[in-house]
């Protein structure tokens, strides 16, 4: 009777033995080597996983930054202080990082704005989008109803008078805000670009006097005065390009809808 149980106790022993030893061989011979750089870049890194460096994740963006796919200075969210950890631990000089920050493209506060109905569901953008392209009369505004005030780590939003505000003194940078708003109006530029068109509408010029005090017009205006060809009029809006905007400010004083706001700079 305990022959009977002994027996295939050792061999099934045995079996798993042999096959631990196997293993055990694989492991070895099929071990993937990493370079000990990575975890030491992994080490100095914000750890946000927000993705704003281009890849899924600080893991990744470590592998990929010791492997030379990506500059040491490619996390927004660690900034410059990042950028030199990471040159340290690889042997080369990090290049300065260009200071961003998100701004939320639309102007439309409940006062400067008017509303088509008055919304009662969840308080969620995305819901609140799929009726009838939200409450505000402006299809293309702030919904203002928190996704990009849940979505940021940094507590750098905030929602005041139905409309999104970036706290840019906390701001990072992460594009986390980003990928949350379904009206796709917040944008990452460079922070020491003070002016911005803080206008989404793709109506003309009549439809969105009727429907928001402070909405661009596409009157041109701006990018007449501007002496930097820092202007254009896409469509019906004008777009200020952040490479060649010297911050004169002629193009804000010239608005004549105030669509056009003044930023602080802070580099």
């Amino acid at each position: 009777m305990v022959l009977d149980l002994l027996v295939p106790t050792a061999i099934v022993g045995g079996i798993g033995l042999l096959a631990g030893f196997g293993l055990s061989i694989a492991s070895k011979k099929f071990e993937v080597k990493v370079d000990e750089k990575v975890g030491m870049v992994r080490e100095v890194l914000p750890g946000a996983n927000c993705g704003a460096c281009g890849q899924t994740g600080c893991d990744a963006f470590a592998e990929a930054v010791v492997e030379g796919k990506c500059k040491p200075n490619g996390c927004p969210v660690g900034g410059q202080d990042v950028a030199d950890k990471i040159g340290e631990i690889l042997g080369v000089k990090a290049e300065a990082a260009e200071a961003k920050v998100a701004r939320v493209m639309c102007s439309g506060t409940y006062q400067s704005c008017k509303t088509k109905y008055e919304y009662t569901g969840i308080e969620d953008c995305t819901a609140a989008s799929a009726l009838f392209g939200g409450p505000s009369a402006c299809t293309y505004g702030c919904v203002g109803m928190g996704n990009c005030v849940r979505a940021c780590p940094f507590n750098a939003i905030v929602i005041i008078d139905g409309l999104a505000r970036i706290i840019e003194s906390r701001c990072k940078a992460c594009e986390m805000c980003v990928a949350s708003c379904p009206k796709k109006i917040i944008k990452v530029v460079p922070k020491s670009n003070e002016y911005t068109v803080a206008c989404s509408s793709k109506d003309k010029g009549a439809m969105v006097r009727k429907n928001c005090n402070v909405g661009c017009i596409g009157c041109a205006k701006c990018s007449k005065v501007c002496q930097h060809n820092a202007i254009e009029i896409q469509g019906t809006l004008a777009k200020i390009n952040a490479k060649t905007c010297a911050n004169c400010g002629e193009c804000k004083g010239t608005c004549p809808t105030g669509a056009i706001k003044k930023f602080k700079c802070e580099v």
